[in-house]
């Protein structure tokens, strides 16, 4: 099986998303899109997600999944606009609600928002087998960067979410709430026992170095080289090494919006009675 994957790469947010599906298939599933979101202005916008659009309507194919690898704390998810203008069913995996409950208490969001994960189409569990089209796709529960993270395995291919990075910047971040460095340990484990020859696919690539832009390795490449994980890196010292650095590191720069965003699927908050639509800044929850 050929499987095609079109990556689009966000540089405001250094987001990677993805269409995916095989060779003479038209049914395909997009990973990850993303919402512009200025916010100075205070504006969306859709100028990344509509570039999918054309690619998707110029390919002639037909959206069945538009998948989230978990909530994500840098950009806004783009699942729902791109719901109405493609179809699909967006899906996340199960571990959302705990993600939704803690920021749910966070942005003060009330008794009338639902931490049951009903803001989406589906909640994968670990281990879950869907298709894309004719594709036989399996969900990887992957902890530890949140408590939500999936990875989605798509033939040769695995679409990571934030687990690891490009070798040559290592792995996600475990000091969001929830967050958990020997999760995300063992979850990359995980996933480098696949075979050596598995691709994967990264949610982000800041461009270390000012290298060109990567977005595709192995499981030999990233278990030979990783600069946090690779081969013979214990658990003990990965986590040090990723607890040490996570205590340098401020806040994304969009987290707040994003996640108020992308807890509810990619809903927008509901306009209050002068039409306008807000997101709450929440003083000193986030250190």
């Amino acid at each position: 099986m050929n499987l095609i994957v079109r990556p689009f790469f966000d540089r405001a947010t250094y987001t990677l998303s993805y269409v995916t599906h095989a060779e003479g298939d038209s049914r395909c599933a997009i990973i990850d899109p993303v919402l512009d979101y200025d916010s100075a202005a205070g504006r969306v916008s859709t100028d990344s997600a509509q570039n999918i659009v054309r690619y998707v309507k110029e390919s002639g194919l037909q959206v069945e999944w538009i998948l989230e690898t978990h909530a994500h704390a840098d950009h806004l998810s783009a699942a729902q606009w791109l719901k109405r203008e493609l179809g699909g069913k967006v899906a996340i995996g199960e571990h959302i609600r705990e993600v939704q409950s803690a920021f749910g208490r966070i942005f003060d969001l009330g008794t009338e928002f639902a931490v049951d994960g009903s803001q989406f189409d589906h909640l994968f569990r670990d281990g879950e087998t869907f298709h894309i089209g004719t594709t036989p796709a399996q969900v990887m529960y992957t902890p530890g960067h949140t408590p939500a993270c999936v990875s989605y395995v798509v033939a040769d291919a695995v679409f990571i979410g934030d687990t690891l990075f490009m070798p040559d910047y290592g792995a996600a971040r475990a000091d969001f709430p929830g967050g958990d460095a020997t999760e995300l340990y063992r979850s990359i484990r995980r996933i480098l026992s696949l075979p050596p020859q598995t691709r994967f696919f990264v949610c982000h690539d800041y461009l270390p170095n000012g290298r060109e832009l990567r977005y595709e390795s192995t499981v030999a490449e990233q278990r030979r080289e990783n600069v946090l994980c690779h081969d013979g890196v214990s658990e003990q010292g990965f986590v040090q090494q990723r607890k040490d650095r996570d205590a340098k590191l401020g806040a994304p720069a969009l987290m707040l919006p994003s996640l108020q965003v992308n807890i509810r699927g990619g809903k927008l908050p509901e306009a209050a009675d002068n039409g306008v639509r807000y997101l709450k800044i929440p003083l000193n929850q986030i250190s």
